[in-house]
Order: C-alpha cells, then structure tokens, then sequence
C-alpha cells in the first residue's frame, strides 16, 4: 500500500533518513507487529510503532487500567481507570496515528492460542512487553516454531535489559540464556520490588527501536547479545550470549517441538490443594471466626497502607524462608494486591507439604471495593 499525501506530511522527518526514506516508511506501513502486554513496556513500545507509522499493532492484554498504573503505564490516562487496558490502549494509539490498523485481543496469552494469534495477521515480529516467566518461555518458544524475531525486554527498580532472540537469524533463544526459570517467590515483580517510572520507558523504546530497525533490515540487532542498562549510574553494558548446542529448543537435538503448559514448567501452575473463594466468602468466614490463619503477603510498605485484621504479614519474598512458622494442619487463607502473588504462595507452599491452601481472588483490590 502507497503512502497518502497526508502520510507524506507525517513521516517527513524519516524521508531525510537514508536508511528509512520513502521506501523505507512503505515498508513499515506493510509491516505487522505484536505487543504482549499493554503496561510499564508495552506502552512506549505501542505508542512509538503507532508513531513510526508500522501499519498494524496488534495487543494482546486482558486487565483493566488501574491508578496505580499511571506512574509508568502511559499509553493510559485517568479517565480510563477501571476500564480495560485494550481499549485505552486502542483509543490512544489513534489518536497518535489515524493511519494504522490496531487488533486487539482481549484475553491472556497462552499455550491455547499464541498460534491461532500470531497468525490472525501473520505478524512479523513478536514482543514480549511482560513481567513474568511462563509469558516469556511461551513468546520466545512460539516465535522461534514460527520462526519470528522475539524482542524482549525486562524491568526491575532502576535496572533493565533488551535483546532480540531470532536463532533463524543466527543469534541464540531465550532459553539458551535462561535454560530453566527460577525458583517461584525468589524473582520480585515489580509490584513487590518497585520500579522507577522512566525505567520502562527507555526499556521500551530500545525494544520499540530494535523493532523498527528489523522490519527496515537497518543496523545490527543484538542478536547473541544482552544489553544492560544501570540507570542510577547511567550505564550500558553488554553481555555475550552464545547459541547452546544443547538448548532443547533451538539445539542440534531439540526436545521441544510444541508448545507445551508454561505455567507448570515455570512451577506457577495453581496446585490441586489450592481452592480459591471470593472476598465476600472471606468477609463470611471472618464474621463467623475464621476455620484458620488469614496471610499476607504483599510488601510491607502495602500492609501498612492497608490491611485486614487479623491478618499475619509474610512477604512473598520470604515465603521460602518464613514458611515453618505456618501450621500444616490449619486452613492457610493467602491473600496479595490481586491474587497473582498468593496463588504464587499457595503454589510455593505446596511444595513443601501444605495441603489445605486458599487463594483470595481479587485480593485486596477486590477487599476495598467491598468495603
């Protein structure tokens, strides 16, 4: 598809460019790209694209826009708190840009449909704008059987790294630098460590950056490389990454060939002694005196602003270090900001021999609209 006049007028600045130029800018406005995940990265990543002129972004996210994710989500605004992130997102891509195409999907990736989604619009490149490990073994796995480049990028309090795994490129994959995920409870997320504002916002440029750079074919990508970046000291640094023979995805002797249930091989999979119940069941159950212990385990900086009374404070972080202070034979009501940390608990716990285990979904979030 040509460039209209008024796309003329808008990509001006990249007609000067010799590595873009009128051809150039034809080829971003074919181009298709999918973002996974609509927060701290995938914001500047959609929002750049849209302004670069790629001609379709697809999202994929299935939350709702909270206040507290206005610090460094800023594809979103106030007047959208409570709605979902999509059709933020949508709305404020074009309104950036009117010329592209944006496809949402409401829903979270997985094993069940990150195919039937990169091939909705045969995207080019796929990258990963998440902050957990099932997410990212599934981008980098699907991307390399369908032989997309993966642009990934992480995030944790004022540090941050890229890189682009393509081994149909040349370079290695995800799993050749981080062959098995770490233990569940020992990695922070950001909501349990923090994280600087701009952080992402540079993070998600460079992936923004080396996006365009592989759909123009300008420049070295870093593939077989780790870009770190220190912000309190202003500081970049690279790491070499070496393709693993015996990696069992991209390796001489793969043992992986389909995808395969991320959450259980990253030990997040719910257990089977883990049931879940409402906050109003947990207000019931309160009223009527608990049939057990109720446990916190957001961050302490969290507990104070709020909690529950009654409730004993255990940070996730301290799970694995804290759990023989917990009775195996009482009920164990495990509860977070949302839901996702706990569940993480409940997991942790049952691998250490605790079986009556209950999630509170919605958590706290879903506790103070109760109230």
């Amino acid at each position: 598809m040509p460039l209209s006049p008024e796309e003329n007028n808008r990509y001006a600045r990249h007609f000067t460019l010799p590595e873009v130029g009128r051809p150039g800018q034809e080829k971003l406005k074919n181009s298709s790209v999918l973002c996974i995940g609509t927060g701290g990265l995938g914001s500047p990543i959609a929002l750049y694209l849209a302004a670069a002129g790629v001609g379709t972004i697809g999202l994929v996210d299935d939350d709702q826009v909270e206040a507290s994710n206005l610090q460094r989500q800023i594809i979103h605004g106030e007047s959208w708190i409570g709605k979902p992130k999509l059709d933020s997102a949508k709305a404020r891509l074009l309104e950036t840009n009117p010329y592209i195409k944006v496809v949402t999907y409401n829903t979270r990736f997985t094993a069940k449909n990150a195919v039937e989604i990169i091939q909705d619009q045969d995207y080019d490149v796929i990258i990963d704008g998440t902050d957990n490990f099932p997410t990212r073994y599934l981008s980098n796995d699907v991307a390399y059987l369908l032989k997309k480049p993966n642009i990934y990028g992480s995030i944790f309090r004022f540090e941050g790294q890229i890189s682009v795994f393509a081994p149909h490129l040349g370079g290695p994959c995800y799993r050749c630098m981080l062959p098995e995920p770490p233990d569940p409870g020992t990695v922070p997320s950001c909501a349990e460590a923090g994280v600087l504002g701009v952080l992402p916002g540079i993070i998600g440029s460079l992936q923004a950056m080396e996006t365009i750079k592989i759909l123009l074919d300008a420049g070295s990508p870093p593939l077989g490389k780790l870009v770190h970046y220190d912000a309190l000291n202003t500081h970049f640094k690279h790491f070499n990454l070496r393709k693993d023979p015996q990696c069992p995805l991209c390796g001489e002797n793969p043992t992986i060939k389909e995808l395969i249930d991320y959450e259980e091989f990253c030990g997040v999979k719910p257990p089977a002694t883990m049931t879940e119940i409402t906050v109003t069941e947990l207000r019931d159950k309160l009223a009527a005196g608990l049939d057990g212990k109720l446990i916190d385990v957001r961050m302490p900086d969290e507990n104070a602003e709020c909690a529950i009374d009654g409730s004993t404070l255990i940070p996730l972080p301290e799970v694995p270090n804290r759990h023989t202070e917990l009775p195996k034979d009482e009920t164990l009501y495990i509860h977070c900001k949302g839901g996702i940390r706990s569940a993480k608990a409940c997991a942790y716990l049952a691998t250490q021999g605790f079986t009556k285990l209950v999630n509170i979904k919605g958590g706290m979030d879903a506790w103070i609209e109760l109230a």
